[in-house]
């Protein structure tokens, strides 16, 4: 009995300790209370990008118009230049000599029938290409009236060899003037009769084409 009455004797002494530490601690708890500082969470909101409120910058695209390139300029006009198919090495050359009449000679139409430039066997004149120059240069007259306003130049005639060797379709592929002219279509058709040319043992049609230069001394 004696033991219980000691520790009721000890707690009671204690009680007074244990009060005091219990109101330390409340006033503790109580400062403790009124130093926490509670802080509202405030929302900070830093705003949104709106895209939609955005204006679009339209930036237009120009289509250059591409024009059409210009139409390309017409062809020029072809000019012929009659050009001597059979190549002549040598030039007659007609002197001064005189004539008692003017004659005008007719030039015949070119027919259709086929002719040949270049053949196995070429038309022969009598005498040759000499034979050929010397007839032209004793046998052609210097017009008077050309004579008279001295008037030169040289006269490309071309002519046709038929078959029998004769001289046909003589005409003026560049003349100088018409006096000139008809004289160099009178002599060539005064011409005596080729050997007619051949192609492959046969007699054919030959084309040959001669210069007549007219000169005064």
């Amino acid at each position: 009995m004696e033991a219980k009455k000691n520790l009721e004797v000890n707690l009671d002494r204690k009680r007074g300790l244990f009060l005091q530490i219990g109101l330390v601690i409340a006033l503790l708890l109580v400062l403790v209370a009124f130093e926490y500082k509670s802080y509202e969470k405030s929302a900070y909101n830093l705003g949104q990008l709106n895209l939609d409120d955005l204006e679009e910058e339209i930036i237009p695209i120009t289509k250059q118009e591409v024009k059409p390139p210009p139409p390309p300029p017409p062809p020029p006009e072809v000019i012929e230049i009659v050009e001597d198919e059979v190549e002549i090495e040598n030039e007659i050359e007609i002197e001064d000599t005189e004539s008692d009449e003017d004659e005008i000679i007719e030039i015949e139409e070119e027919d259709d029938e086929e002719f040949f430039m270049v053949v196995e066997n070429m038309p022969e004149f009598p005498g040759g290409d000499l034979g050929l120059m010397k007839y032209i240069q004793k046998n052609v007259r210097y017009p008077p009236i050309a004579k008279e306003y001295n008037i030169t130049g040289k006269v490309y005639v071309s002519f046709i060899v038929d078959k029998s060797g004769s001289v046909t379709n003589v005409k003026i592929v560049r003349g100088v003037d018409k006096n000139l002219d008809a004289e160099a279509v009178r002599v060539v058709k005064s011409l005596p009769k080729y050997k007619p040319g051949k192609q492959r043992g046969k007699a054919v049609r030959v084309m040959f084409t001669i210069p007549i230069n007219f000169t005064l001394n």
